[in-house]
């Protein structure tokens, strides 16, 4: 059913729930797994804390790299995987990948901060689910850190 898994990762708990789940759909489906992240800009005022902003840029960069090697070496020899780092806002950049033809399924992580926060502050993972054309498995960190309005999992259908 699924060949060619796309899996976003950022470093944080969700992310790590995410790819330990598309790591078992790959193996399950003889998968291959690409395991994407995105370097984030750097907020404008960093200029001005002192940091300065390409020293920071490249910062940023190089642990989104550490991140991307980390989850790389948590997946079992026999699947194949390969890492992409994207350089651009994480909807913009993980869309980017999604809408490319090169995926059958993307997996990613949600905080699961609710109906009312995700309105206020945006999700990433709404976001995508809206305009992915292909299946998107969202998967939270932990059954009992989630809200009570939001589901363990959600899979939509593109």
């Amino acid at each position: 059913m699924f060949h060619r898994i796309l899996v976003a990762v950022d470093g944080s708990a969700h992310a790590d729930r995410a790819l330990a789940e598309a790591i078992d759909l790959a193996r399950a489906e003889h998968a291959r797994l690409t395991i994407f992240a995105a370097v984030p800009r750097p907020a404008p005022f960093v200029g001005v804390a002192g940091i300065a902003p390409a020293e920071f840029a490249d910062e940023l960069e190089a642990e989104f790299s550490r991140i991307l090697r980390t989850a790389a070496d948590t997946v079992p020899d026999g699947i194949g995987v390969r890492t992409i780092l994207g350089r651009a806002p994480i909807r913009e950049a993980l869309l980017k990948q999604v809408q490319s033809g090169r995926f059958d399924l993307l997996v990613m992580g949600s905080r699961g901060r609710g109906a009312m926060r995700s309105a206020l502050l945006g999700s990433v993972s709404h976001h995508v689910l809206n305009h992915s054309p292909i299946p998107v498995l969202v998967v939270h960190a932990e059954a009992g850190s989630r809200p009570p309005d939001s589901t363990s999992s959600v899979v939509a259908e593109a």
